[in-house]
């Protein structure tokens, strides 16, 4: 486990890597399946000691230390397809380029807890990696994807991201929150290649 460190950047200094989990906004959403990207970055902020607060780009903001590398950590309170709009804001502040960022987010073409890390490449039909991809004109980015599963039909998709998981299921992905917030340390300390290797294995 790596050590966790205390945040202290230089304002205005550019950040090594933005890591953005996605959800939407408000206690009604909080712990369904769309927001698991958005619950990695909390569980990230805390081992960090960051704090995320509400900041102009509409997303709650802080910078952490990773074993010396400056990781910005963020989550929008956009809506999930507007998801792009804040991110672009974000890789403005923070001086980041679509390759340094690294998105969070749910996979419905992946079964329950799987986790899969991935560069670039299709969106799945992910309204919020398709926003994202709109704002930044670039698909280059990194993506921590974890699997909330199937719905019974393509007609219920939108419903499903909604569901918050049942009681086995939310053991299984709370494991799986704590293993996707470890590979975006190894993102950020070892890249992309290294975790890609030790995750998707």
């Amino acid at each position: 486990m790596l050590l966790r460190s205390r945040k202290g950047p230089r304002e205005g200094a550019a950040a090594d890597l933005l890591v953005v989990g996605l959800g939407n906004p408000g206690a009604e959403y909080a712990k369904t399946r769309h927001n698991v990207g958005a619950e990695v970055v909390e569980i990230l902020a805390l081992r960090h000691g960051g704090s995320l607060r509400k900041q102009k780009e509409r997303s709650r903001v802080d910078e952490v230390r990773i074993d010396g590398h400056r990781v910005a950590l963020a989550i929008p309170l956009t809506y999930m397809n507007d998801s792009g709009d804040a991110v672009r804001l974000l890789a403005r502040r923070h001086g980041v380029q679509p390759a340094q960022i690294v998105v969070v987010h749910d996979e419905l073409d992946l079964p329950v807890a799987a986790l899969k890390l991935k560069v670039g490449g299709g969106l799945a039909g992910h309204n919020g990696l398709r926003s994202i991809k709109s704002h930044l004109h670039s698909d280059e980015f990194m993506r921590v994807r974890i699997g909330v599963g199937k719905p019974t039909s393509k007609e219920r998709g939108a419903d499903h991201v909604l569901d918050r998981f049942a009681k086995r299921e939310r053991t299984e992905i709370d494991v799986t929150l704590q293993l996707a917030a470890d590979s975006v340390e190894a993102i950020a300390t070892q890249g992309i290649e290294v975790a890609m290797n030790i995750f998707n294995a």
